[in-house]
């Protein structure tokens, strides 16, 4: 009887040890196990055993990639604008007994710090920029994060400004000087095509004179060969006319008696009626008629 009932007390406490010692843990989670209070070991995913009332789990911490959301807040930038900001912070905790035990809240540590640091760094620059830079932004969360989050075994993935708001007033102050700004730049285009469309007229006028001057240039070069060349001719027909009548006493009555042809010739060409052709020969007689005349009188 004694035997049965000692059994069945070891049978009970086998039976408590599995059931408490026995640890099922999500691949997801990460668990950190105490041994009498003190720091023993941490658990991954999956089964692992622990000795009951000596062991605890003490703490699980998410392994996946976790968001934090950056309340929005007002803020003041380097020239004294109030804007509404917010942002979002994504991390991951790569030493689950560093995010445990190095600070008491390793999320609300990191929401606070982040919402100093974007303090810190809108009060750094300008409205301008602070509404154009957000990826500079970002990244300089990011590093002053991760120095701190570092040392609470957490991994700063990501920072993401979601969000930049300005009051009403200031927005339409903006509104009006984007669009004085693209008036100005319309006009500065305006006046710089037309700047580039005189130039460019004057470049092809420029370009005008120049090749008026050197047709003219050439035209004039070409005369001069033409003068040159008739005076040329004209110089050796003379000279070649003169051999002749050097070589032949008759030469230069033969170029007489062409001339006198050529000239009979146009003469026929006239239409005028009021035109009388004489031969030489009598216009000779005549002249001698004129003559004889003269000297009859004379007696």
């Amino acid at each position: 009887m004694v035997g049965l009932i000692f059994a069945i007390v070891v049978l009970a406490l086998c039976g408590v040890v599995l059931f408490f010692g026995i640890k099922i843990i999500s691949q997801t989670d990460i668990a950190i196990v105490e041994r009498l209070g003190k720091f023993h070991r941490v658990l991954d995913g999956g089964i692992a055993f622990i000795v009951p009332v000596i062991d605890r789990v003490s703490a699980v911490v998410s392994a996946r990639e976790q968001m934090i959301d950056i309340g929005r807040q007002q803020v003041i930038t380097k020239d004294n604008v109030n804007i509404n900001i917010d942002g979002i912070v994504f991390l991951k905790v790569f030493d689950a007994k560093s995010a445990v035990y190095s600070v008491n809240d390793y999320k609300q540590a990191i929401a606070n710090l982040a919402t100093t640091t974007l303090r810190g760094e809108i009060g750094r620059i300008n409205l301008d920029d602070s509404l154009s830079s957000r990826d500079r932004l970002n990244a300089a969360l990011q590093a002053a994060l991760g120095d701190a989050a570092n040392n609470w075994g957490v991994k700063i993935m990501r920072v993401e400004i979601s969000e930049i708001s300005v009051p009403k007033d200031i927005e339409a102050a903006m509104n009006l000087q984007m669009k004085a700004e693209r008036e100005k730049r319309a006009v500065e285009l305006k006046a710089q095509a037309e700047k580039e469309a005189l130039i460019r007229n004057a470049e092809a006028l420029k370009q005008e004179k120049v090749l008026q001057a050197e047709a003219i240039e050439r035209m004039a070069d070409a005369k001069k060969y033409e003068q040159i060349a008739l005076a040329q001719g004209q110089s050796d027909a003379i000279e070649l006319i003169a051999k002749q009548m050097a070589q032949n006493a008759n030469a230069a009555e033969f170029l007489l008696v062409k001339e006198r042809i050529n000239a009979f010739s146009e003469l026929s060409k006239n239409p005028s009626k009021d035109k009388v052709i004489i031969p030489y020969e009598v216009s000779e007689f005549i002249g001698a008629l004129s003559v004889v005349g003269d000297f009859l009188k004379k007696q």
